[in-house]
């Protein structure tokens, strides 16, 4: 079934050009992937079978005459990859923007009003430390503490320790780790979701410094929700990941090699 477009997306090339992308062969296994079955994180959820290649050649041919009323129209759509395209095309025009404050802040404004559409990982992963992440370098970070602490569903929640990825990138690591903590605090059991993005982003700052990481562990590990910590491990090598992983003992020192600075 081919999905036709609607009325009040009049002349919006954005999302013409997606439209017409469409693949119906490719819905069932893109629906399949993102999980939209009844009681899956994605449930509900509709694809016109658009992989994210197909995409993001699609925005790079349209994002230049794309308006914030057409951005408005497509982060609206029930249509996964519409919505995506509108992530995307957001962050070309805010990188585009370099000293363009005021369309910066736009920007911003746009993507925070409408957080309830950013809802699936994908969405979240793509859009979030390029624009918050990225915004937030020179400025105060609060509102991403808010995000992970309050937010109030798990995307808003991942929106709030994904945005430090641009952190790390500049070398700056404790907000990742204090907004891992936020996590840690929470009831259990943490969603999977959450606890992969938390142990994605501690396994990055792991990379810029892995002592920082096994400190920050060694009094952790022991309570932390198992996933998270696979995911947060998963460099080290393999004697140091067999202790961080038994939940019965403590990492002794002499098992945690320092790492030559």
């Amino acid at each position: 079934m081919l999905y036709r477009k609607r009325s009040n997306t009049k002349d919006n090339r954005l999302y013409d050009a997606i439209l017409s992308k469409q693949d119906p062969t490719q819905v069932e296994g893109l629906s399949r992937f993102f999980k939209t079955g009844k009681g899956q994180y994605g449930e509900g959820d509709k694809f016109l079978g658009i992989k994210v290649p197909v995409t993001r050649q699609v925005v790079k041919e349209c994002w230049k005459e794309t308006s914030f009323d057409d951005l408005e129209a497509c982060i609206r759509s029930e249509y996964h990859e519409m919505r995506l395209a509108a992530l995307l095309t957001l962050v070309e025009i805010y990188k585009h923007a370099k000293k363009g404050i005021e369309v910066q802040q736009q920007c911003i404004d746009f993507y925070l009003a409408h957080t309830q559409y950013i809802n699936n990982w994908d969405l979240v992963d793509l859009s979030c430390y390029e624009l918050l992440g990225t915004w937030l370098l020179d400025k105060d970070r609060t509102l991403l503490y808010d995000l992970a602490r309050d937010g109030k569903t798990i995307w808003e929640q991942r929106i709030g320790i994904v945005s430090t990825m641009q952190f790390l990138r500049h070398g700056e690591l404790d907000d990742t780790y204090a907004i891992a903590d936020i996590f840690l605090e929470k009831p259990k059991p943490l969603h999977d979701l959450l606890q992969k993005a938390v142990g994605w982003l501690l396994r990055e700052a792991g990379k810029r410094d892995e002592q920082r990481l096994k400190d920050w562990l060694s009094t952790r590990y022991q309570t932390m929700p198992r996933t998270m910590l696979r995911y947060a491990i998963e460099k080290l090598n393999v004697e140091e990941r067999r202790a961080f992983m038994d939940p019965a003992s403590r990492v002794p020192k002499s098992r945690i090699k320092k790492t030559n600075p």
